[in-house]
């Protein structure tokens, strides 16, 4: 008889794990309630873990150690939950209950903290790992408030859609300010340049993308998106802005000096979710039609391949270098 001590050694050492220094792509399957991880090397899903109920959006750690997951729900059921996804033993550590706030969606990592958005309550809110408490909730008081992201400067700046509005907050120094700014028909996807200076801003009800200055608060400029740019992503080198358009099927690639068109490429059925590595040589763009993720070269803006990580695939998250 194997001592049990002994046998728990040598089943840590036969399971595979994911280390600290690696790299993941990480894919939520909306329909499927689970997160899958994806070793970019060879496109392979090496696990799948469950999560809560309809998980949009997520976002790692910065040591690429743990994953968090806005549990958003179904058309059915308000999701109130974070999923806590330890990436080295491959399970969700555990699923933090919001409470009242329910249809959490954008969801970002600053400072070791976890900010998201809270659609019905219009509010963001913020959770601490440290010591499993929600210990921040502000209001935006517009209507379905969606995505947000934030700037080195601790500037975060949400999507309202039904408002058709930006709420920028600015706690870089006290008192924090929060500003309505006007933008197009039904904002969903947003991005901040990597210098900061720009915010740009899709209206799924238009087509259109504005473009804001992020020192005035101001649109500084409209121009066209496809037919429905619900997500944008900045290169890192801040060159190109990635666009992905469901009703077209395709991903516009967008020269961010100049405003235009560079490309556009077919990636499939509905192209919702986008994530640029780091180091900018590669794009994902998951297709929540296809069931598929679509892997860009962007140097040659062509399709390398497509991954199959499970049903009805959006948020995604990049863990590692």
């Amino acid at each position: 008889m194997i001592p049990r001590f002994l046998g728990l050694v040598l089943l840590l050492l036969s399971t595979p794990c994911l280390a600290a220094s690696d790299s993941y792509l990480l894919v939520l399957n909306k329909a499927d309630n689970t997160l899958a991880i994806v070793d970019p090397t060879n496109f392979k899903v090496v696990a799948t873990i469950p999560t809560g109920e309809g998980p949009h959006e997520v976002i790692t750690s910065a040591d690429g150690k743990w994953a968090f997951v806005a549990n958003y729900g179904t058309a059915q059921s308000l999701g109130n939950s974070l999923s806590v996804i330890d990436l080295i033993a491959k399970k969700e550590l555990r699923r933090v209950d919001l409470g009242a706030l329910k249809r959490p969606h954008g969801i970002i990592e600053n400072g070791g903290k976890i900010y998201f958005t809270c659609e019905v309550n219009r509010a963001i809110a913020r959770y601490d790992p440290a010591t499993d408490k929600v210990d921040f909730v502000m209001g935006t008081g517009q209507e379905a408030t969606h995505m947000l992201v934030m700037s080195a400067e601790k500037k975060i700046y949400t999507a309202n859609i039904r408002s058709n509005t930006v709420t920028a907050f600015d706690f870089s120094k006290a008192p924090s300010t929060i500003t309505q700014i006007s933008v197009g028909p039904m904002p969903e996807g947003l991005d901040l340049s990597p210098d900061g200076k720009e915010l740009w801003v899709g209206h799924n009800g238009d087509g259109n993308i504005s473009i804001l200055d992020t020192v005035t608060n101001k649109v500084k400029e409209t121009i066209k998106g496809g037919q429905m740019p619900i997500r944008l992503k900045f290169t890192p080198d801040g060159k190109r802005v990635l666009v992905s358009d469901p009703k077209s099927g395709e991903l516009l690639v967008l020269e961010a000096a100049t405003r235009k068109e560079l490309k556009r490429i077919s990636v499939g059925e509905a192209p919702v979710g986008i994530l640029v590595q780091p180091d900018g040589k590669r794009a994902y763009v998951a297709t929540s039609g296809a069931g598929r993720v679509v892997v860009i070269n962007l140097e040659e803006l062509s399709v390398i391949t497509k991954i199959e990580p499970g049903n009805v695939p959006d948020g995604l998250a990049w863990a590692g270098k």
